[in-house]
């Protein structure tokens, strides 16, 4: 136990973790062309999940004279992202008021489209040298801080009912420069600060602070919209080292805190048990028994011995329960390596879909580990069809996910989302699929099955033992329900951050703080696994396999019932594809949560049970 805090308060040291830039620094010269690039359109307020590309048709934004498409990693276009260049002229330490973009006429039926995107609080999401555009605010605390990406409108009004609808037509945009020798320049901030104007102002320099919106677009009629910029260069002592500090604004920081102690508090509860029960109960049954088979005619055997003929018989589904815990294994390493990777700062959120990306690649090269991991149980389990074995373990758990993130593309296309990914991204990951995890996953499966069987300690009887009537609290599913909690609540005030930061489009980079939460529920999953698992040996109920599986990883089932209870308080979600879009992901999420932790748990329960049946003499 001692050692277990030891090691957790060592690893508080990298609660705050680091990162390395991942984009390398840009020197510019005075009057050289700076890139502004545009991102696709997303809800702040949640009342709407589907993002949509700037250049949408029905935005009647301005274009550049050569459309040009940014290149993406995989991990920014499965989570939306679409770049494109800008007719926005930046040049280095040039400052410019009152410049035209462009001139559109916007369709009452788009203008109808418009004002509804603005009631959902749309942002807009620049970039200029890879630094996105935000706008300057303070937080709940007072200090200020900038938060990315500014809004599409306005909304004027004392209710919801009666706002009204503006249009932001003209940008402040205020650059932030960093230089050493007043020679070489780079960016470091980037503030953008739009207006709602129906008519432009050059003889007050288009300066528009102190007046209110303007624009309102007609839904009856069609609306003619002028688009100007003003640009300002402002000097920073901000290095660019540093220059992603005033983005990364950590809220509620104490909440981390309070969320780390509480789930500290149930391991060391769940730790003082296991040691009791191991140090007490265990040694105890355990030295009774062996001073009882040495006796001739001893007492006859009582508790989770009379068990032991029976106790490695191969599981119901011991097929099913191989593949999942193979993927569990799969998705475990996965985890791991990704987290150890982010808290060595490699994962910068510089680096738009870097964390996404780095984590299907892992996924798809512990493949091997997944088959290797599979074929030893099955194989240990007797079970004799290995080609199906393999083949399900490869296909059967990235199958049920493609389908459906396939069939939420297809609601994503018909709502004209950005985030409907396109089919070269497919082909894509379905080469990955088929390509690399595959064909690992029967390279770990060959060695896996070349292994000599897992030998139990105990021998298993021909014939089963019956059960005997189970006490109503040790019921597979009531039992599973309540380990099911602990692992939830050690985990539950980290979720929510990482669903605000999902469903918000929130940069979350505290990984340190969620690498010691991770360590926490696998170590809450084991203890709770092996606790019930002793429970129900004690009761002369040797089917732990399933249950062993249910108990830790029933807290995915938890983790849905917590999406809903989000989504219904904290979402405002007002359109059929944002609510599939949501449970749909929330299921896939909470399914990939269930084999992980129901994989641990087993796996526990495994070592338990051959450690304390090892531990005994068997006539």
């Amino acid at each position: 136990m001692f050692a277990q805090i030891a090691l957790l308060g060592g690893l508080l040291q990298l609660a705050h973790a680091y990162y390395l830039p991942g984009f390398p620094p840009q020197d510019y010269e005075e009057g050289d062309q700076v890139q502004l690039t545009v991102n696709a359109l997303t809800s702040q307020d949640s009342r709407s999940l589907l993002p949509y590309d700037y250049y949408y048709e029905r935005f009647h934004f301005c274009t550049p004279d050569k459309l040009e498409v940014e290149r993406e990693s995989l991990g920014s276009v499965l989570f939306g992202d679409r770049l494109y260049n800008s007719p926005f002229q930046l040049k280095m330490l040039q400052n410019e008021e009152c410049v035209k973009l462009c001139s559109t006429h916007i369709p009452a039926r788009d203008a109808q489209f418009i004002n509804l995107k603005i009631k959902e609080d749309y942002s807009m999401s620049w970039y200029v040298d890879n630094l996105p555009a935000a706008q300057f605010l303070p937080d709940d605390d007072g200090q200020d801080f900038y938060k990315i990406g500014f809004d599409l409108g306005a909304l004027v009004g004392e209710s919801e009912e009666t706002e009204v609808p503006y249009f932001n037509n003209h940008y402040d945009i205020t650059v932030e420069y960093h230089s050493q020798d007043d020679k070489k320049y780079r960016v470091v901030g980037v503030l953008v600060k739009p207006h709602s104007v129906l008519k432009a102002d050059p003889a007050n320099h288009c300066n528009y602070n102190s007046l209110p919106p303007t624009l309102q677009l007609s839904e009856n009629l069609e609306n003619e919209v002028l688009f100007y910029y003003n640009v300002v260069w402002t000097k920073s002592k901000t290095p660019w080292g540093t220059r992603w500090d005033k983005y990364l604004h950590v809220t509620d920081a104490q909440i981390h805190w309070f969320s780390i102690v509480n789930s500290i508090v149930i391991v060391l509860m769940l730790t003082g048990m296991i040691a009791m029960i191991l140090m007490r109960a265990l040694h105890k049954d355990i030295s009774r028994y062996n001073s009882f088979i040495e006796e001739d005619g001893g007492q006859e055997d009582i508790g989770w011995k009379l068990v032991h003929a029976d106790v490695f018989r191969p599981p119901q589904q011991r097929m099913l329960l191989s593949v999942l815990i193979g993927n569990g294994a799969q998705i475990f390493m996965m985890s791991s390596v990704t987290l150890l990777f982010a808290i060595l700062g490699f994962l910068s959120p510089s680096s738009r879909g870097a964390l996404s990306t780095v984590t299907i690649i892992f996924y798809i090269c512990f493949g091997g580990v997944a088959g290797y991991v599979s074929a030893r149980l099955y194989k240990m389990m007797q079970g004799e069809f290995w080609q199906r074995n393999v083949a399900l373990t490869a296909l059967l758990i990235p199958g049920v996910v493609f389908l459906i993130f396939v069939t939420l593309n297809f609601f994503l296309i018909h709502a004209g989302s950005s985030a409907a990914v396109p089919f070269t991204t497919m082909l894509a990951l379905i080469a990955l699929w088929f390509l690399i995890s595959t064909p690992l996953c029967i390279v770990g499966a060959y060695f896996g099955f070349k292994q000599p069987a897992i030998e139990n300690p105990v021998k298993t009887n021909q014939i089963p033992r019956q059960v005997p009537t189970q006490p109503p609290y040790l019921n597979m599913w009531i039992s599973s329900a309540m380990g099911g909690i602990l692992p939830f609540g050690a985990i539950f005030i980290e979720l929510y951050f990482i669903m605000n930061s999902i469903w918000f489009h929130q940069v979350y980079y505290v990984f340190g703080f969620l690498f010691l939460v991770f360590i926490i529920l696998v170590i809450t999953c084991s203890e709770v696994a092996i606790l019930m698992c002793y429970f129900h040996l004690c009761a002369e109920d040797w089917r732990w396999a399933w249950r062993s599986f249910m108990t830790a990883g029933f807290s995915g089932v938890y983790i849905f019932l917590h999406s809903g209870v989000y989504f219904f308080r904290k979402l405002r979600v007002e359109n059929f594809s944002s609510a599939v879009l949501y449970f749909g992901w929330s299921f896939v999420m909470s399914g990939l949560f269930v084999i992980l932790t129901g994989s641990v748990g087993y796996l526990s329960c495994l070592m338990f049970v051959r450690s304390i049946f090892g531990s005994i003499k068997v006539d």
